[in-house]
């Protein structure tokens, strides 16, 4: 069996990884002409680390990420609502990382182009579209520079990772509409900045009214200052999104930084460290409806093409990766392909829909809503007279239920292989 990918995106490269580890042949394409490390930051909590961990990656990963040792929920006035221990330390077997995402993407080229061959990663690739017949799948590939028609290649299957604008999502789906809306807009960035708090926290703060802020560091002593960068996120509640999606369209300061110009803690200058940062993005929060079927005969979907879902819960990139060792795992025991990809699609569609579906309803940062809620977005005298520890560190168990990284299904998981 001969395996076709199309994107050389963190789904693309962990599938790649784990059917090289399967002993399954696969050559991978991707549109961009160069594999740069581009992007922000991106956290792999337990479920997603373990993955990585089973590929041999956790050293390397060590090596240029921050080992994350817990999470901080505060209120806009720099108050503390709850630490949640995180990763191994809080009892799990594998780490939470937070990393660039250009970082996470190198290190699993790196060691694709070791394991496998750098000739299997094929770039200037763009599909244009598949098709398929009872013996293989075909994809069909232009230069995306200069649209010229290239060799079209052939396997037993062809799995779709070409993210969230997929061309086979659209092919199989032409009139699935446009993406779902949240009513939030976010201004993301990257800072180089002195380490915040103990340098390993991943802090949450606020409500969507005025604003909700992501601060954590992704790589650690990048100067002779001891500087990290630092990524964020100020995410705003607006009736109308602000573009179409687009990672890479360039936001203002001005736009977003009124919600938070009071913001300075102790602890923390939150809009100076914004001011101070090297890029801004700007994208809507948005998501789409999941699809009823992802697999069509000898072809697939695979992470952001599957089940685009709003950036929430460092979900988006751990449920690719989640989804590579499912499909790696059919294919290795099943041997007719049809059914393989069947068999994954009915492993996986059902707890990703739910992860998508419980995003809008009940994100992870639900502790911040319900203590907004209680005390009228106004400052607090302890945290305990406003709600108990037990019923935080609940809410936050039910996300990590819904989301596959509880720790007690993680070890169960770890003890049947």
């Amino acid at each position: 069996m001969d395996v076709v990918i199309v994107g050389a995106g963190i789904g693309g490269l962990t599938l790649g990884l784990r059917l090289h580890q399967a002993g399954i042949p696969c050559r991978i394409y991707e549109a961009a002409p160069e594999i740069k490390p581009l992007g922000v930051g991106i956290n792999l909590l337990p479920h997603a680390s373990k993955e990585l961990t089973e590929l041999g990656l956790q050293q390397a990963l060590a090596q240029v990420a921050i080992t994350t040792t817990k999470i901080g929920y505060y209120n806009r006035f720099g108050q503390l609502i709850y630490n949640d221990p995180c990763g191994r330390y809080g009892g799990y077997e594998w780490p939470m990382f937070s990393i660039h995402r250009g970082d996470l993407q190198m290190v699993l080229l790196k060691a694709f182009a070791e394991r496998a061959g750098a000739d299997r990663v094929v770039t200037s690739h763009r599909c244009t579209g598949v098709e398929q017949d009872d013996h293989g799948a075909t994809a069909h590939f232009e230069n995306p520079a200069t649209k010229e028609k290239l060799p079209s290649q052939r396997g037993a299957v062809v799995i779709a990772c070409d993210g969230m604008h997929s061309v086979t999502r659209k092919q199989f789906f032409p009139d699935e509409g446009p993406p779902r809306y949240s009513g939030l807009n976010m201004w993301r960035g990257v800072t180089r900045w002195k380490p915040f708090l103990d340098g390993t926290t991943f802090v949450r703060i606020g409500w969507h009214k005025p604003a909700k802020v992501l601060i954590y560091p992704i790589r650690d002593n990048i100067d002779a200052r001891g500087r990290q960068l630092i990524n964020w996120v100020c995410d705003i509640e607006q009736e109308t999104p602000i573009q179409q999606r687009d990672w890479n369209r360039q936001g203002k300061l001005e736009d977003f930084i009124g919600a938070i110009e009071d913001w300075r803690f102790d602890w923390l200058d939150v809009p100076a460290m914004c001011r101070a940062a090297d890029q801004i993005l700007e994208y809507p929060m948005v998501d789409q409806d999941p699809l009823p079927r992802w697999s069509h005969g000898r072809v697939t979907l695979l992470g952001d093409a599957a089940h685009p879902m709003q950036p929430r819960g460092a979900n988006g990139g751990a449920q690719a990766i989640l989804d590579c060792g499912a499909l790696a795992d059919c294919l290795a025991r099943i041997p007719e392909p049809v059914a393989a990809l069947k068999a994954y699609e009915d492993r996986r569609l059902p707890p990703t829909t739910q992860v998508v579906l419980t995003n809008r309803s009940q994100p992870p940062d639900a502790v911040l809503e319900e203590v907004y809620k209680r005390t009228g977005d106004k400052p607090f005298r302890s945290i305990d007279d406003v709600i108990s520890q037990d019923e935080l560190a609940g809410l936050l168990k039910r996300y990590q239920r819904v989301a596959g990284f509880d720790r007690e299904r993680l070890e169960a998981a770890g003890q049947s292989h």
